[in-house]
């Protein structure tokens, strides 16, 4: 038995939406193509969808900012000293350096909720 999946998407929990929505509308340069104000974003990017959403009241704890989320988005950009300076602009500049990869350069920030955003530049 498999499951039959139809799309995809990748979903991020946040007790301050409004932040997080405004963080991936100046990152992404890009307003949500869905959006419920206080409830859900959804933005389209290349093969897959990016949903926001803040948790019922009664889940709140369960996505609280405890500790270093494990999840990663990685965004492969065609500039990386580019995409460096908008995130400096936006005011989230990656704490770290690039490092290099087998597969190209890379480079973590981090969203205002502490997930990992990988922005990475291949070869």
């Amino acid at each position: 038995m498999t499951i039959n999946c139809s799309k995809a998407l990748v979903t991020l929990a946040s007790v301050d939406i409004e932040k997080i929505v405004d963080f991936y509308t100046q990152l992404l340069g890009q307003k949500p193509t869905k959006f419920i104000p206080n409830v859900y974003a959804e933005f389209q990017l290349p093969g897959i969808k990016l949903a926001v959403f803040k948790p019922k009241n009664t889940h709140e704890l369960e996505f609280s900012n405890s500790g270093k989320s494990k999840i990663s988005l990685c965004l492969e950009v065609d500039n990386l000293e580019l995409a460096i300076a908008h995130l400096k602009n936006i005011g989230y500049p990656p704490p770290g350096e690039l490092s290099i990869a087998s597969h190209g350069r890379e480079i973590y920030a981090y969203d205002p909720d502490g997930n990992r955003i990988i922005l990475h530049q291949s070869h």
